[in-house]
């Protein structure tokens, strides 16, 4: 019996209906087009209108179950990485094992902003390796519309709503994740951050009337450390792995910011044909943008194709995950 990896043996995304473009956004607050994309790379984003993010989840699983043929009787664990739960309690997991019909199913949410779906993806990994268990979800999913102030152009024009979802496996082929390094700064609360709701400020009149519940961020700040990090620890490991450039075939970056994107490419020194890309179509969907990136990009990935996913988020959070892709679409 060979080493047991933990595999991504199938992908599914959810987005919602709305789009929300930048001549829309340029009506709400005082921006425009071109000042949105020449600083983001952005032209459109999607907004939930009803629903919480356990409706996106739920959507994003059910697909997943049929694209992989799998009894939801089937699935052991569910980790779902969000900053937009739907309660402080219970845990969204808790309410998407219940929507999508995962009976069998424990879950538990991991709190990493952008690193949301990073932070999930190694930790379900650990469960599949141990042997335990069999099939693992591992859901990115964040409803960022209800967290951002519309009247704040610095955030507002970034982000987006929407989920995607991945199905783990143990594989016995050297397949799947490989190596994982994930790092966290708590300095960095200070530059991007929702300062209530918490137990530091719980909700009150005066809260809310200072708009204390919606995302803050210190873009140069977060700029610099993002650059800076999720370069650095794509680098790391490519290095602790012995990969070459030519060695990688796909970067799947967070999508915060097409100069972060840039910026972690040519550290890795990718040609950006190698870099997937669609912070257009969707803007910063948090946790949800590595799994809708690997959504997209789904038919261009072949069995064996090494892959590096890397991410930076409040907090600060930020890592890079190497993977060996483990089939055909």
């Amino acid at each position: 019996m060979g080493k047991i990896t933990a595999a991504i043996t199938g992908v599914n995304g959810y987005l919602p209906d709305y789009v929300l473009d930048n001549e829309e956004l340029s009506t709400i607050v005082d921006t425009s087009d071109d000042w949105i994309t020449t600083r983001t790379g952005i032209k459109e984003r999607r907004i939930m209108k009803n629903g919480a993010s356990s409706d996106m989840a739920a959507e994003a699983i059910k697909g997943l179950l049929e694209k992989t043929n799998t009894d939801p009787m089937d699935v052991d664990l569910v980790v779902v990485g969000t900053v937009t739960p739907d309660y402080v309690f219970p845990s969204t997991s808790n309410v998407v094992c219940d929507k999508a019909g995962l009976k069998n199913a424990w879950g538990f949410d991991v709190s990493a902003a952008c690193s949301g779906f990073l932070y999930s993806l190694a930790t379900g990994a650990q469960f599949i390796e141990t042997g335990r268990y069999k099939k693992v979800i591992v859901v990115g999913v964040d409803k960022m519309s209800s967290i951002i102030d519309y009247q704040d152009r610095t955030t507002c024009v970034i982000f987006g709503d929407g989920c995607g979802a991945v199905m783990l496996e143990p594989n016995e082929e050297g397949l799947g994740i490989q190596d994982f390094v994930l790092r966290s700064d708590g300095s960095g609360r200070d530059y991007l951050v929702m300062p209530a709701g918490g137990s530091l400020n719980p909700a009150t009149a005066e809260t809310v009337e200072n708009r204390m519940h919606y995302v803050k961020q210190e873009g140069k700040q977060v700029f610099k450390f993002a650059v800076t990090n999720m370069a650095d620890v794509s680098a790391e490991i490519m290095e602790r792995n012995d990969l070459a450039s030519d060695d990688v075939d796909w970067l799947v970056p967070h999508q915060a910011n097409l100069r972060i994107i840039d910026a972690t490419a040519n550290r890795m020194g990718l040609s950006s044909d190698k870099v997937m890309i669609n912070i257009k179509n969707y803007g910063n969907t948090t946790a949800g943008t590595l799994p809708l990136c690997l959504w997209d990009y789904e038919s261009q990935l072949k069995k064996g194709d090494n892959i590096v996913l890397s991410s930076f988020g409040g907090g600060f959070t930020w890592g890079a995950i190497y993977l060996k892709w483990a089939y055909n679409s």
